[in-house]
């Protein structure tokens, strides 16, 4: 009997060792906190499926993430990266090629989008199309209804005191850039920006720098519109119940990618490679997008697995919606320098 125990225990050892990998890594992913890569069911899953373990450090900006990357290499493994800073971050050598062949869902990514120019640099791969949006701003259902076609409503007396706006001096110029029909990465008139953001001044109940403050902000009756992110908006509907809706002006909003790097010195390349197939598997996508909501995905094979109602299928599938988006590229350093001047000059004469 024993003899036949130690058979069946030694051919359960066999099979486990044939369905996870040699060796179980814990690797660290650098993200936004709640932004789809820290689902918990979803790193379950990606245990059990690979063996490893996920860790994760936050950011809050983009200037953020570059710094951690900066300050403390071999420290991550996967990286969150918008891909207008990708060519930055690969310029600073802080980010590595990613080898597609071993992410077998790459094949199914829209090829517009993996041949992004701010993510393949050189033909190589610097970031893997994740997820990608608008920023514009969303609106209270019960209180705006119709809902407004036009970003001039932002400016409009009846948003006088109820408008929320991220506290981000890019997306505030930008933002502007768009209602005054300029170029958003190379505005051409920043007095004219100032002096738009300067309207503003009786609109603005107060700001919000996270998707957090936003639904706490909305919940307790304070913005009727405020800016936001189209991902965000379909999860304060879906997970917080909350009445707003999301807009795409006449105007245009603001595009943006992101993708899914390799750190520099990333102690467990293999095991981050395997993370970053999981995360634009279809499969992982749909459930993130239909329990909880998420951007719209770069993987064209996960869109078409949606329901045919769902916001990122319904909306930002509509090339009519897609055509109006302005997507964010390189902003060179002097540039950025006078945008965040400024939008501190900006804030400073909010509060007089």
């Amino acid at each position: 009997m024993k003899a036949i125990l130690t058979s069946v225990s030694a051919a359960a050892a066999l099979v486990a060792a044939s369905v996870l990998p040699a060796s179980a890594d814990t690797i660290r992913v650098l993200n936004w906190q709640g932004y789809g890569t820290d689902e918990g069911w979803a790193l379950e899953e990606f245990e059990k499926r690979t063996g490893h373990t996920v860790e994760h450090e936050y950011f809050n900006s983009e200037q953020e993430m570059l710094t951690k990357l900066r300050t403390n290499p071999g420290a991550y493994d996967v990286v969150l990266i918008n891909s207008a800073y990708t060519p930055q971050a690969a310029q600073e050598g802080l980010i590595v090629p990613a080898d597609l062949s071993k992410i077998a869902n790459s094949g199914d990514i829209v090829a517009e989008m993996l041949g992004n120019k701010n993510l393949t640099i050189d033909g190589k791969t610097y970031g893997v199309p994740w997820v990608w949006g608008a920023t514009s701003f969303a609106v209270n259902t019960d209180k705006m209804d119709p809902l407004p076609d036009s970003i001039e409503v932002l400016w409009s007396p009846e948003l006088a005191d109820k408008l929320g706006w991220r506290d981000d001096a890019v997306e505030a110029v930008q933002m502007a850039a768009i209602a005054l029909g300029q170029d958003i990465n190379d505005p051409s008139d920043l007095d004219a920006i100032k002096e738009k953001l300067r309207a503003l001044k009786p609109q603005i109940r107060t700001f919000w720098t996270s998707e957090n403050d936003w639904n706490q902000f909305v919940s307790a009756g304070e913005f009727d519109a405020a800016t936001y992110w189209s991902g965000s908006a379909s999860r304060s509907a879906k997970n917080f119940g909350l009445p707003v809706a999301f807009v795409v002006p006449k105007e245009g909003a603001i595009g943006w990618l992101d993708g899914l790097s390799v750190a520099k010195d990333a102690p467990h390349p293999e095991a981050a490679h395997e993370f970053i197939n999981w995360m634009i598997d279809p499969e992982f996508y749909v459930k993130w997008d239909t329990d909880v909501g998420a951007p719209a995905s770069a993987n064209a094979k996960a869109m078409a697995e949606l329901p045919e109602d769902a916001f990122n299928r319904a909306v930002l599938g509509n090339p009519e919606v897609a055509a109006k988006l302005k997507f964010m590229g390189p902003i060179d350093d002097d540039m950025r320098e006078k945008m965040l001047e400024l939008w501190q000059e900006t804030k400073t004469y909010y509060q007089q």
